[in-house]
């Protein structure tokens, strides 16, 4: 029953003991969320869809859960709707889409004949998947930023190793036996790409901003871009394995361009300090 007058307070009201009020929030702020919350629900059902034995519809939800974990940030950006609320959603989801559910698909499509092995491999990718991701969080907080955090990636990013690492599973869908031989090999490839994650690779990132295209290759390369697609759509595991390898070989030649610029053929910083863990690995 409501009392029919409001408690007594001899010092005047007490805002602060009546806990927060509620207010409302924009729904822009919302939107980003969403879209986070959908790919975590995209890459936990590939996991599901993997061990009912639908491997290309888990395939094809953990690629649409890395989409849209590519995409909430930018759109979170474009509609200023950032939020820390939002980073560590997202920081959730990606540990969950590009490490956990791509390392589970795999095990189970792949690396299950080899046993321990394929187990030890698909826990060494989600951990590095992890430790990348700390990593680079790490990375963007800082107040300072080299000018060469614009141009390239320490180590390769995760969305990529999401896509690399489910290559044994594109090659399945294409015929390839999957023997215990394929599996070993498949945990072999698996803890190579745990280690891409991890290094300190320059990897280029074409975000640079002093990236310019001629104004006459605009038009081949949308033209590019639409053939890419429609080859995707019709052929879609030749296109990934396709895609793959032209990013694995495409790798040395972004450690060459950093090499003649920088002199190292590793991303080093110059440690000031200790707060961090060992520099950022």
């Amino acid at each position: 029953m409501e009392t029919p007058f409001p408690p007594f307070e001899p010092n005047g009201p007490n805002d602060s003991a009546r806990g927060p009020r509620l207010r409302e929030i924009p729904l822009r702020l919302v939107v980003p969320n969403l879209i986070t919350i959908l790919a975590i629900c995209a890459g936990l059902t590939g996991i599901r869809l993997a061990f009912e034995g639908r491997y290309e519809l888990a395939v094809m939800m953990v690629l649409l859960a890395a989409f849209l974990d590519g995409i909430d940030g930018r759109i979170a950006r474009l509609m200023k709707a950032t939020s820390k609320f939002g980073a560590q959603m997202d920081s959730l989801a990606d540990i969950v889409n590009f490490g956990v559910a791509p390392a589970l698909v795999v095990y189970v499509f792949a690396l299950d004949s080899a046993r321990s092995i394929g187990w030890i491999a698909a826990l060494i990718y989600a951990i590095a998947a992890g430790l990348r991701l700390a990593r680079f969080n790490v990375m963007a907080e800082r107040e300072s930023r080299a000018p060469w955090q614009s141009e390239y990636f320490v180590g390769v990013p995760a969305p990529a190793g999401a896509m690399l690492v489910l290559l044994p599973v594109y090659l399945g869908f294409l015929g390839l036996t999957e023997d215990r031989t394929f599996a070993y090999i498949s945990s072999a490839y698996t803890v190579l790409i745990a280690f891409l994650l991890i290094s300190r690779l320059p990897v280029w990132s074409g975000k640079s901003e002093g990236s310019r295209l001629r104004r006459d290759l605009v038009l081949p390369l949308m033209l590019g871009v639409v053939l890419y697609v429609a080859l995707l759509m019709s052929f879609t595991w030749e296109v990934m394995v396709f895609t793959v390898i032209v990013y694995l070989l495409s790798l040395p030649f972004g450690a060459r361009k950093w090499r003649l610029k920088y002199g190292t053929l590793t991303i080093e910083e110059p440690g000031d300090g200790d707060d961090d863990i060992g520099r950022h690995i």
